[in-house]
């Protein structure tokens, strides 16, 4: 797997590879056309591929390679193409098979000029060089010059080399986010991965003090994806290369850094132009125009058979502006000179022409904007007449519900009345008396305050139903209390009715944002419809029960269900509708208006049968705060 370890300085050399033949066209195209004719023939020229034909880079890079070729000699060239497979037979008896067979091979064709491509290709032909191209220039590229002298290539061999300073990378994401506290770097298991993080922590040891540094490495691809969703939004993250992962997996370095941007929490960033449009921010690398500079220069001037030496190609920092976007990075604190990728242009630039003719459509249509916005005033108008309709509605409604519950409200208020007169009548007693017990006469006065305020109560629910509003009263408060004092009012029409009323309150408070009022009128309407819908059942089976309680979607729920004759299941969905009643003096409104104000407040109301017998009405409405 030797060229799929070296991946990412691969796909970004096999980027370059096919960058670099493209580079062809720009440095050649200025210089003359050149023939060159070696002792009466064309020049050979052996392009080394260390893959196989399927890796559509290397293919398509070689196909470069060999058309800049064909074109500056104007096709006075032997091109030959030998795909060495080295990532899938990666043996030794198979690098020493492939030696022979090409040695047999190219015995009459000796090439003058071998490019290989790739760090395998050149240890291919470094050791098959003496039976294969004795006496042809070499020319290497698409790794580094440390990779080479590790490599110990001959001494005339030379190299378009390409550094990878993850320093200057580093740099970059620090200019990008001064706030960051934290430095990540990714790397994978291969003996590659592995030698990369050993030459990050050296070369990263200064700078990773300003941090808090943590190498991820030695995991699986899924704990890398993991991992880098969990990480601090303040943070740095570098990554490496992953040809392969804990578990032995082998990746192309950009698919697996792909995988892990899609879910990370932070702004990635990597040496590699591959990386860019595989979720990466951007870094210092060697772009596909350096880089075929550097390798077309050199390839030119060992067919024109001139000095050639070592050369390094140029770094560049690169971006991408679609992730400068998606991470909030401002551009501004790039490094100067860096380029952009996949920036779009302005709105201007790219549409100017469809701008000026939209303009002018605009322009001819501002009269009916104009007109669509008197027509908006209108019908906000209406709306508020609507509003103001409802509210009439609501008013005589509950002025028809305080008339049905005139009578238990006049014993509720006679009975606090009839103590006040009671106790008054027994304090003056008590005063006609030759010593008047005044503790007694003090305990009678507390009771006639009680009392009192007993009856204050009555008559402020009272005034509080009857009240008329010409606007809503938007208010915050718990659905709990309103219920609790609908309750009370409930209280004595209950009794006079024989029904047994209860009440399930919820643990918590439930804040709902409506008008108090119109909340507790929904629940008086539902709790006298419930209570003549259990006019039929005997006494002692009268039971109606109001609860709220929170729902799973974080919502206040009131439910009243009663122990009635139920509803028919046909006639569920019609209940609400205006005008639809099943009780002989009935006018149909009660629900209907039930609706509407729930509505008003976005909520729902729905009627269903228990399962048990009877009817239960739900209302829901949003909470208006969490907590």
């Amino acid at each position: 797997m030797g060229l799929v370890r070296n991946w990412t300085m691969r796909s970004c050399r096999l980027g370059w590879l096919a960058a670099f033949c493209c580079m062809f066209l720009g440095v050649v195209a200025a210089a003359p056309s050149m023939s060159m004719e070696i002792v009466g023939r064309v020049p050979r020229v052996l392009i080394l591929y260390p893959y196989d034909e399927r890796i559509a880079a290397t293919t398509e890079a070689g196909e470069a390679v060999r058309t800049r070729l064909l074109d500056a000699t104007k096709g006075k060239i032997d091109l030959f193409s030998e795909f060495l497979d080295l990532s899938r037979f990666p043996e030794a008896e198979h690098v020493g098979r492939m030696g022979r067979y090409l040695s047999a091979k190219y015995a009459d064709r000796r090439p003058d000029v071998v490019l290989a491509l790739g760090e395998e290709s050149a240890r291919f032909i470094s050791a098959n060089r003496k039976n294969l191209a004795d006496g042809a220039r070499i020319i290497v590229a698409g790794f580094s010059s440390s990779t080479a002298e590790e490599m110990d290539l001959p001494g005339d061999v030379i190299g378009a080399f390409s550094e990878f300073h993850i320093l200057k990378t580093a740099e970059m994401a620090r200019e990008l986010q001064p706030e960051a506290r934290h430095l990540f770097i990714i790397g994978g298991s291969s003996e590659f991965d592995r030698s990369w993080l050993a030459t990050a922590r050296a070369d990263l040891a200064a700078f990773s003090k300003s941090y808090e540094t943590t190498y991820l490495e030695d995991l699986t691809i899924d704990e890398f994806t993991r991992r880098a969703a969990e990480l601090p939004r303040d943070s740095i993250v570098l990554a490496l290369t992953i040809f392969k992962d804990r578990d032995g997996r082998n990746f192309i370095p950009r698919e697996a850094v792909k995988q892990i941007s899609e879910t990370a929490s932070a702004p990635i960033y990597g040496p590699y132009l591959t990386y860019i449009d595989y979720g990466v921010v951007g870094g210092s690398v060697v772009t596909f125009e350096s880089l075929g500079k550097t390798v077309a220069d050199l390839a030119l001037d060992a067919l024109a058979g001139k000095p050639t030496s070592n050369r390094e190609s140029p770094q560049s920092y690169v971006a991408d502006a679609r992730e400068l976007q998606r991470w909030g990075l401002s551009e501004k604190n790039l490094p100067p000179g860096a380029i952009q990728m996949f920036k779009e242009p302005t709105f201007w630039e790219q549409y100017w022409l469809a701008t000026v003719a939209a303009l002018a459509i605009i322009t001819a249509q501002g009269t009916v904007i104009v007109g669509l916005l008197v027509e908006r005033r209108r019908r906000r108008a209406a709306e508020t007449e609507s509003r103001h309709r409802l509210l009439e509605v609501v008013h005589l409604n509950q002025s028809a519900t305080a008339g049905a519950l005139s009578a238990s409200i006049a014993h509720e208020l006679n009975q606090p009345l009839g103590a006040i007169r009671s106790n008054a009548e027994a304090a003056a007693v008590i005063l006609r008396s030759e010593r008047p017990d005044l503790e007694l006469i003090e305990q009678i006065l507390v009771d006639i305050q009680n009392d009192d305020q007993r009856a204050h109560d009555v008559i402020s629910r009272m005034r509080g139903l009857l009240k008329k509003r010409g606007e809503i009263d938007w208010q915050e408060f718990d659905l709990n209390d309103v219920t609790t004092s609908a309750i009370r009012i409930l209280r004595g029409e209950a009794e006079r009715r024989g029904v047994v009323l209860s009440a399930n309150r919820a643990p918590r408070e439930l804040p709902v944002r409506a008008d108090r009022v119109h909340v507790q009128q929904v629940i008086l309407n539902l709790a006298t419809n419930a209570m003549d819908a259990m006019l039929d059942v005997v006494t002692t089976e009268r039971r109606l029960t109001l609860e709220t309680t929170l729902t799973k979607e974080s919502k206040a729920e009131l439910s009243i269900s009663d122990t009635g004759r139920g509803i028919p299941d046909e006639q569920l969905a019609s209940v609400f509708e205006p005008f639809y009643t099943t009780k002989p003096t009935g006018t149909g409104l009660g629900l209907s208006i039930a609706r509407a104000i729930v509505e008003t407040y976005g909520g729902k109301i729905w009627a269903a049968n228990r399962p048990e017998g009877g009817a239960v009405f739900r209302v829901v409405l949003p909470l208006a705060r969490n907590g």
